[in-house]
């Protein structure tokens, strides 16, 4: 064997080794990918269902909300008709009410004062600014 021949061998010897030496996280990357293929395999079985769940949800939800706008919308129609309502009593009894209570006041004011005086509406000296002796401040 001549020295040209040794350096081939030693060189063919050397990148059989970095091959093997190579080889070692390929394969360990395949084993990577075959876990991550697995992984996305159950989390697609898992999420089908979940995803049909949901829907079912969202449409029950909708149902439901129909119903409650149905029930505000009835719950607005009443809180309108109380008003009118309300309204329409206080209108019709609210008003004589008023003219009967101003009545005996008027009334009670007319038996019950004969003999005293009015105040004046522009201030008499008997008037609230009276002091002790009957006499209004100027």
């Amino acid at each position: 064997m001549t020295g040209g021949e040794i350096a081939g061998l030693l060189a063919a010897g050397v990148f059989a080794v970095l091959v093997a030496l190579l080889a070692v996280p390929i394969l360990k990357l395949g084993k990577v990918f075959d876990e991550l293929r697995l992984t996305i395999r159950a989390l697609n079985n898992e999420t089908v269902p979940l995803i049909d769940e949901v829907t079912r949800t969202v449409s029950t939800t909708n149902s439901q909300l129909e119903k409650v706008d149905g029930i505000t919308t009835n719950v607005s129609d009443a809180s309108a008709n109380v008003s009118a309502l309300s309204s329409l009593v206080a209108s019709t009894v609210g008003q004589p009410l008023i003219k009967v209570a101003a009545f005996s006041h008027g009334v009670r004011r007319a038996f019950a004062g004969e003999g005293e005086h009015r105040a004046d509406p522009y201030g008499s000296a008997a008037g609230p600014a009276a002091g002790p002796t009957g006499e209004g401040t100027p």
